[in-house]
C-alpha cells in the first residue's frame, strides 16, 4: 500500500487585489471635509476679548449721529447754497439746467441750498414767509422755526446720505430726525421767534 498521492498539480493563484470598498473613500472625504470646515471656520480669540465677539454691531443711536454729522451737512449745505433771488431766476429760466448745477436730486425731488436776507411777516405753528428784495412776485420765501420740524430736506441736501448706508427704512428717517433735532438745538433754539 502506498501512501503516496496522486495529486494533480494545483493551479496556481495569484494574489487578487481587493479594493476598498466606495463607502470607505466617501467617509474619509466626508470626515476631511468636515475637519476643514472646523478648522477655517474657528477664530481664536485672545483671552479677554471674548465679549466683543458677542455683541452684534452697534445700534443706531439718533442722538450721536445728529451730533456727529450735523456739523458737515451744516457746512455741506452752506458751500452749496446760491442767494435766493438768484436761485429762482435759474429755476425760472431753465428748471433742468438750473437742478443739474444747483441742486441735489433724491427720490424724485430736487432739493436746493439757498441763503437771504429778507424782513419776517406774520407766522403760524412756526413757519415764517418772509421778504426777500429782489425775488420774483410768483415766489414765496418761508422759514420753518419749529418747534416742530418737519421733513428729511435737510438730510437730503448735501447728497452724502443714502438708504444704503443704513440697516432699514426706520434708521434712515431716524438719521434725518437726528438732524433735524441737532439743527433745532444749535441754530433755531437761540432765536427769539416772538414777533415785534
Amino acid at each position: 500500500m502506498s501512501t503516496a498521492t496522486d495529486a494533480a498539480p494545483r493551479a496556481s493563484r495569484s494574489p487578487v487585489k481587493r479594493r476598498a470598498p466606495l463607502g470607505r473613500w466617501i467617509g474619509i472625504g466626508v470626515t476631511l471635509l468636515v475637519l476643514l470646515v472646523v478648522v477655517l471656520g474657528t477664530k481664536v480669540v485672545p483671552q479677554g476679548q471674548e465679549a466683543e465677539l458677542t455683541q452684534g454691531p452697534a445700534a443706531f443711536d439718533k442722538t450721536t449721529f445728529g451730533a456727529e454729522n450735523f456739523p458737515g451737512v451744516q457746512s455741506g449745505i452752506a458751500e452749496r447754497a446760491v442767494p435766493a433771488p438768484e436761485l429762482a431766476e435759474a429755476i425760472e429760466a431753465d428748471p433742468a439746467a438750473a437742478a443739474e448745477e444747483h441742486g441735489v436730486e433724491v427720490s424724485g425731488q430736487t432739493i436746493y441750498s439757498t441763503t437771504f436776507t429778507g424782513t419776517v411777516k406774520e407766522g403760524e405753528a412756526g413757519i415764517f414767509e418772509i421778504a426777500v428784495d429782489g425775488m420774483p412776485e410768483n415766489v414765496t420765501v418761508r422759514l420753518q422755526t419749529g418747534p416742530a420740524i418737519n421733513g428729511t430736506e435737510l438730510r437730503d441736501a448735501t447728497g452724502q446720505y443714502d438708504f444704503a448706508q443704513f440697516t432699514n427704512q426706520i434708521e434712515f428717517q431716524d438719521a434725518g430726525a437726528a438732524l433735524n433735532d441737532e439743527m433745532k438745538k444749535q441754530v433755531l433754539e437761540p432765536i427769539d421767534r416772538r414777533l415785534r
